[in-house]
């Protein structure tokens, strides 16, 4: 909230696992981990900090509330930490491009191109992060605003994960 109070985020994986997630406040700016959800959803990055989490990575800042947690899911979740830094770190440069858009900030061609995506699905991206950050500031202490991800799986299986 605007007076920076920390941020809880209550996290349901499609296996039923729950986890609460408590994070720095963002003040008038949309928290971190709202950025990624909103910048991965209308960019559709499977692979990214949202599709980790929906695949198994448990985060720092997350602890488990509820549900059956698959067997050796906190080896998964170092592996896949692991096999996914490429992506994950891609998604962190994505979620700061955009953000910078939805600002009107400073953005250069070579980051633009590095993207791998076209300038109109970034701007897109951008804009709709901005209706977020619109959203967000009207929030009042307390309520709560629910926010559902979900992307495709890599083509090789076809499923949908959320």
């Amino acid at each position: 909230m605007a007076d920076r109070r920390p941020v809880q985020t209550s996290v349901e994986r499609d296996d039923g696992v729950v986890f609460a997630m408590r994070g720095a406040g963002g003040g008038a700016d949309l928290p971190h981990d709202l950025v990624h959800a909103v910048v991965e959803r209308e960019l559709q990055v499977a692979d990214g900090i949202w599709g980790c989490v929906a695949d198994g990575v448990v985060w720092h800042s997350m602890r488990h509330v509820s549900g059956r947690q698959p067997p050796h899911a906190a080896g998964r979740s170092r592996q896949l930490k692991r096999e996914r830094s490429t992506q994950i770190q891609r998604a962190e440069a994505l979620a700061d491009l955009v953000g910078r858009l939805s600002r009107r900030g400073e953005v250069l061609a070579t980051e633009l191109a590095a993207s791998g995506l076209p300038r109109e699905r970034l701007t897109a991206a951008a804009d709709e992060l901005a209706a977020a950050g619109r959203r967000w500031a009207a929030l009042r202490p307390g309520q709560t605003w629910v926010v559902e991800w979900s992307a495709p799986r890599p083509a090789r299986t076809g499923a949908r994960r959320r």
